[in-house]
């Protein structure tokens, strides 16, 4: 997921798509080996480029790769045994992945229940129109409200999300 996460960023999901299919080719190799971190390692550089990253994900990437190696960012078992704030403090250290694409694997990839990704601009718009605001509440403010949703922070973001899709008469119930 986070090498996933790595080759979508600041890419449109159709580009992306592509290019994630050519990298993991690239990876694995006509053996179709697994994606572990030493293949990562053993790929050249200038494949992965040409697979379609830019210089910066193809870094990103195998600093990934190293981390995992070295045990900074453990496989899936290691993760389930540390808690939120282990694993986003291990998994920030690679290079080009911020404390949102790990709110993002603990919601999604982890079914952590309380996660509230307080940065991520659909929950604080969804948040703004839920509660009529006239701007959006900073993340600190969102974090502060968001302590009542606790040990459910995941489920309130997931409903903060999905409230920006809904149309307005649906919203104004809501606030009755």
């Amino acid at each position: 997921m986070l090498l996933r996460s790595i080759v979508f960023q600041s890419v449109s999901t159709k580009a992306a798509t592509t290019i994630h299919a050519r990298v993991v080719d690239t990876i694995r190799g006509r053996r179709q080996a697994p994606l572990a971190p030493e293949r990562v390692l053993k790929c050249s550089k200038d494949k992965l480029r040409e697979a379609g990253l830019s210089w910066a994900k193809v870094e990103a990437m195998r600093d990934l790769a190293r981390k995992t190696r070295d045990g900074i960012v453990p496989e899936r078992e290691g993760l389930a045994r540390l808690s939120d704030r282990e694993i986003i403090d291990r998994i920030v250290q690679v290079r080009g992945i911020g404390q949102w694409t790990v709110e993002m694997l603990l919601i999604f990839s982890l079914g952590r229940p309380d996660v509230l990704p307080a940065t991520d601009l659909g929950v604080r718009k969804g948040f703004a129109r839920v509660y009529g605001l006239d701007e959006m509440p900073t993340p600190k403010a969102l974090l502060a409200y968001g302590e009542r949703w606790a040990p459910y922070r995941s489920v309130a973001s997931w409903y903060l999300w999905r409230s920006t899709e809904l149309p307005e008469d649906i919203i104004l119930g809501m606030r009755d």
